[in-house]
């Protein structure tokens, strides 16, 4: 479970996160949905530790990220904005590397990675170096990186971003796979089909602020629209209620 407690993070006089409180249960994904600069990426990286939050806090499974950031980033898999991947690595590489980093070795290691690259259909790139991958081939394999340690909670930043329809497909099946194994999913989106077809919660981010959450019905009835489009415009629209 992840519970972030009014967030706020300041970038000069830009202030990107004003109070962002949410809580993700485990068993159910739960959608950052936002526009553009709404502060759903500066909210997710205060999240798993990358950014120092100005104000409030955030706990991963009861554990404070800023007093013990080590063992709560222990009990996370992200998948951020940016892969990040090293072009002479192998895919295989890759994700051997991050699990040597969570301490796994051996046969162990060896059969987390062929399950992953079972599940996400890597085995015609597995043993190729990244140089030459396809948006789609990085972003499975940024993902099977990112959960070789088998965490409890994920964290994907616009994980569909740039796919094409299979890729697409394929992380959106993923997704469903990792909720009905009772793991903590966040993703940030701003994609409506995306949210209303995956998550069981979602989390109205506009101009740093959080200003509705709810399950997509109640986001309808909160704004007496018929589509989550209309809802969301509705909410974090210039003329909404974060206006």
């Amino acid at each position: 479970m992840i519970h972030a407690q009014n967030l706020r993070k300041q970038f000069g006089d830009v202030v990107a996160v004003e109070d962002v409180s949410f809580s993700a249960p485990d068993g159910a994904v739960t959608g950052l949905l936002g526009p553009n600069g709404a502060g759903k990426t500066t909210s997710l990286r205060i999240v798993y530790g990358l950014l120092k939050p100005g104000g409030g806090k955030v706990e991963i499974d009861g554990i404070d990220v800023a007093q013990r950031p080590m063992a709560a980033q222990a009990r996370i898999g992200v998948l951020p904005d940016i892969s990040g991947l090293y072009p002479r690595l192998t895919a295989r590489e890759h994700i051997r590397y991050y699990g040597n980093l969570h301490g796994l070795q051996g046969a162990e290691l060896e059969s987390r990675i062929d399950k992953w690259v079972e599940i996400l259909s890597l085995q015609e790139i597995i043993e190729r170096r990244v140089a030459g991958f396809s948006h789609g081939e990085r972003t499975k394999v940024a993902l099977a990186r990112a959960l070789v340690h088998n965490p409890q909670n994920i964290l994907l930043d616009e994980p569909t971003n740039g796919l094409d329809v299979m890729s697409t497909r394929a992380v959106r099946e993923l997704i469903r796979h990792l909720r009905a194994e009772g793991r903590c999913v966040v993703f940030s989106s701003h994609i409506m089909q995306e949210v209303s077809a995956l998550c069981d919660r979602i989390v109205v981010i506009a101009h740093g602020r959080v200003v509705a959450e709810g399950a997509a019905d109640d986001l309808l009835a909160l704004t007496g629209k018929t589509s989550l489009e209309d809802a969301f415009v509705a909410l974090a629209g210039p003329h909404g209620e974060a206006a």
